[in-house]
């Protein structure tokens, strides 16, 4: 299952819903990305997929200064797992792929 494309995220914090937007992309055969939200973009590290379940980490400075690590299973277009902040309890995610309109019509 590839993780290619755009992806809206929620993820339920302790301090409430954070909305942003992951993007994934194959770089000469290697997974990146970047993350949007909370006015700022940055980009993700270590993306690796091992079948169904895709990892990254990623630094954030909104609404405070963390190091995130995701954890998710793709099932299609939708995703479900959890990003955890050090010692911090782990918050759920959930997402969905952005669908591209068919344009070979």
């Amino acid at each position: 299952m590839s993780p290619e494309g755009i992806w809206d995220l929620t993820i339920s914090t302790p301090i409430g819903r954070i909305a942003a937007v992951a993007e994934f992309r194959r770089v000469d055969g290697t997974l990146t990305g970047t993350a949007r939200g909370a006015g700022e973009e940055v980009p993700l590290e270590g993306v690796a997929l091992d079948g169904d379940r895709l990892t990254w980490r990623q630094s954030v400075t909104r609404p405070m200064r963390l190091n995130l690590a995701f954890d998710v299973r793709i099932d299609g277009d939708i995703l479900g797992g959890t990003s955890r902040a050090g010692r911090l309890p782990s918050s759920k995610v959930t997402g969905e792929r952005h669908v591209l309109p068919d344009s070979s019509r």
